[in-house]
């Protein structure tokens, strides 16, 4: 299952964007509002849970400096990734797009594509005034 967030535009440069999405604590500041846990585990894995779905640690897995970060899931029962692509338009001016893929069964990606899809959704929303 792949799912894409709406591309946004940040009045920032890519190095901002991607280095504020290296650090694994200011996804916190990305996060919705029925936030339920959020723990920073290290300077590459975090924790988090929203209201009503279980924990979920996410680990930094690649970098790619100025355009694309992958973090990926660390423990537990799903493998998947959530992918943050990152453009460069203007010296102070670059694109976010957030991409989830995993590979579930049918049933799952049903459950999960509307919750997955308005999650990455928020994250990628948050950005514009996180940053």
């Amino acid at each position: 299952m792949n799912l894409e967030s709406p591309k946004i535009t940040l009045e920032k440069s890519a190095t901002e964007a991607f280095n504020f999405l290296s650090d694994v604590q200011n996804f916190k500041k990305l996060m919705p509002e029925n936030i339920s846990k959020f723990e920073v585990l290290g300077e590459d894995k975090f924790l988090f849970a929203l209201k009503g779905m279980p924990e979920i640690i996410l680990k930094k897995k690649e970098v790619t400096p100025y355009s694309k970060i992958v973090l990926g899931a660390a423990g537990g029962k799903l493998d998947f990734s959530l992918i943050g692509n990152i453009s460069e338009i203007e010296t102070n001016q670059s694109t976010v797009q957030l991409t989830f893929e995993g590979d579930f069964n049918p049933m799952m990606s049903m459950m999960i594509k509307g919750p997955i899809g308005k999650f990455i959704e928020t994250l990628v929303t948050n950005m514009k005034t996180a940053i």
